[in-house]
């Protein structure tokens, strides 16, 4: 009895191989079969574009070499220098030509915008006074009359016209100091 239960131990094994294998050998002749119908327009696409594509690649193009420069600061100025060796401590220092904006001054309202976002929208004349009547950025309409500041730069006005405001601006000269620069805001046409 023994030997009949290591034969059918053996059979079994045998047997387990042999569907393993022709099911294996079913699916490839299934694959096989399949894999010709199905991608057979597939390779007709792929021998098409092998067919357009230009053999001829084109060469590199030439890599130029650039001129190198050694940067010497015997002849040149050290960019890592300042340009004016001379810093201002204090801001409200006063220059050498004595102008200078007064800091103390409570800053008005239109000082706030740059004088290029302000827009002259008429003038009125009020108990003889020529008013000034400016636009700010926000929509707001105020009057203005002399000696008013508008600007970021101190700009004070000195004229006020028909149709246009002058006015004085203090700016900062980079040393230090301060210089005077006039100014116009006109009604645009």
């Amino acid at each position: 009895m023994q030997g009949l239960d290591v034969q059918s131990v053996r059979f079994n094994k045998l047997g387990r191989q042999g569907i393993k294998l022709s099911g294996a050998i079913v699916i490839c002749v299934f694959l096989n079969a399949c894999g010709d119908r199905e991608f057979g327009d597939l390779q007709q696409f792929i021998k098409e574009l092998d067919a357009k594509v230009d053999q001829n690649i084109n060469p590199l193009p030439e890599v130029k070499t650039f001129k190198t420069f050694i940067y010497g600061a015997e002849k040149i100025r050290d960019p890592f220098t300042p340009w004016v060796e001379t810093q201002v401590q204090n801001r409200n220092m006063v220059s050498t030509s004595g102008l200078h904006p007064d800091f103390q001054r409570r800053k008005e309202r239109l000082e706030t915008y740059p004088l290029d976002t302000l827009r002259m929208v008429g003038t009125l004349r009020r108990e003889g006074k020529l008013w000034g009547i400016v636009r700010a950025p926000d929509g707001a309409v105020h009057n203005v009359q002399l000696g008013n500041f508008l600007g970021q730069n101190h700009g004070k006005i000195t004229v006020i016209g028909e149709g246009k405001v002058e006015l004085s601006e203090l700016i900062e000269d980079g040393i230090g100091g301060w210089i005077k620069r006039q100014a116009v805001l006109a009604i645009a046409d």
